[in-house]
C-alpha cells in the first residue's frame, strides 16, 4: 500500500514502525522530519491509504478531505464529535465513494481479548451476571501538559473510550446507557479519574479509569453462572494473563485453566492486517460502534454537567 501518515506524534510513530513493508509517506507541520507539512501539498497519486494520528479537533476535515478525494483512512481513537450527524456523513461518504473508513481500538487484537470473547460466545459461562474493568496508567503530568488533551472529559474519552469499544467487542450495544459514579480532577484540569456503570442492563458493567496509576495496569473480572474469567494485565506492558475459573457446586474450589501471553505487543501489526484486510474485501464501512460511543459519552457530559 501507499500510506501516508498525518501526525508524527506518539501514534504516528508508532504506526510508522509497523509500515515496513509499505510506501510511506509522512506529514506534519510540527516535525522537520516529516516529507510534507500538510495533507493537501501531498499529490494525491502518490498514495491511496492515509493514517490520522492527529488531535481530535483536526480529525474530521481530514477525513472529508480524505474521503472526498477516494482514499481509505485509518483514523486514532476516538471519532468523537459533539453533532453525531458527522459521523454519520462521514460514514455516507466512505460508502459512496467505496472506500474504507476505520476506526483504531488496537486493544480488540489483545490475545488475551480475544480470547475472552471466545469465552464468552461459547457459553461456557452462562448466565453473565457483572463484568469490571479496571484500565490505569501514569501519564497525568503528560496530559497536564498538553493543551488539547487537558480538556474536556479527559480520561473518559481518553481510556474510557476503549473500555466501551471493548464492551461492544464482548457484549454487543445491548448493553445499556452509563452514568458517572465519580470523576474526579486530581491533578489535572480534566478528569484523570472516573468510574462509570451501565443504568438498564442485566449485565451490570462497571468501568473504572486513571492517569494516576503510577505502575501501569488493566484487570478485568467478569462472574457468570458457570464460573468466572479474568484478564491481568496487557501485553505491551508485560506478560497478560487469562483465567477461566469452572465453578463448583454447591460450592468449593474451582478448576482453573490459564494461559500466560508473553510481553510483547502484537496489536498495532494484527490491525494494520485487518484494516488492509476490509479494504481488500470491499467492505463497506459501519460506524454504528463510533455513534454508540458517542452517544455514550455525550450522555456522560450532559449528566456531569
Amino acid at each position: 500500500m501507499k500510506i501516508v501518515i498525518a501526525g508524527l506524534g506518539v501514534q504516528g510513530k508508532k504506526r510508522l514502525n509497523y509500515l515496513i513493508n509499505d510506501q510511506v509517506i509522512t506529514v506534519d507541520p510540527y516535525n522537520n522530519d516529516s516529507n510534507y507539512s500538510s495533507l493537501k501539498e501531498v499529490p494525491l497519486k502518490l498514495y491511496n491509504a492515509v493514517f490520522i494520528c492527529t488531535p481530535d479537533n483536526t480529525k474530521y476535515e481530514l477525513i472529508l478531505y480524505c474521503l472526498k478525494n477516494k482514499k481509505h483512512v485509518l483514523v486514532e481513537k476516538p471519532l468523537l464529535f459533539r453533532d453525531i450527524k458527522k459521523i454519520k456523513y462521514l460514514e455516507f461518504l466512505a460508502k459512496k465513494n467505496k472506500v474504507v473508513l476505520y476506526t483504531a481500538y488496537n486493544h480488540r487484537f489483545e490475545s488475551s481479548f480475544i480470547k475472552m470473547k471466545k469465552i464468552i460466545n461459547s457459553k461456557k459461562l452462562g448466565k453473565i451476571y457483572s463484568c469490571r474493568i479496571f484500565y490505569g496508567n501514569g501519564t497525568a503530568k503528560l496530559v497536564n501538559a498538553s493543551s488539547w488533551k487537558n480538556k474536556g472529559l479527559g480520561v473518559l474519552p481518553d481510556l474510557g473510550s476503549h473500555l466501551l469499544d471493548t464492551c461492544n467487542f464482548w457484549f454487543g450495544k445491548n448493553i445499556g446507557n452509563f452514568k458517572i459514579i465519580s470523576a474526579n480532577k486530581f491533578e489535572n484540569k480534566s478528569y484523570d479519574h472516573a468510574v462509570i456503570v451501565n443504568k438498564k442492563s442485566k449485565l451490570r458493567i462497571e468501568l473504572e479509569m486513571t492517569l494516576c496509576m503510577w505502575k501501569n495496569y488493566f484487570s478485568c473480572d467478569i462472574l457468570a453462572e458457570k464460573g468466572s474469567a479474568h484478564i491481568e494485565s496487557l501485553s505491551k506492558w508485560s506478560s497478560s494473563k487469562f483465567i477461566f475459573r469452572k465453578r463448583i457446586l454447591p460450592s468449593g474450589v474451582p478448576k482453573e485453566k490459564k494461559l500466560v501471553f508473553k510481553k510483547g505487543d502484537p496489536t498495532w501489526k494484527m490491525e494494520h492486517k485487518y484494516f488492509k484486510s476490509l479494504i481488500k474485501m470491499n467492505k463497506k464501512t459501519n460506524l454504528s460502534n463510533d455513534i454508540w460511543i458517542n452517544s455514550c459519552l455525550n450522555n456522560l457530559k450532559t449528566l456531569h454537567n
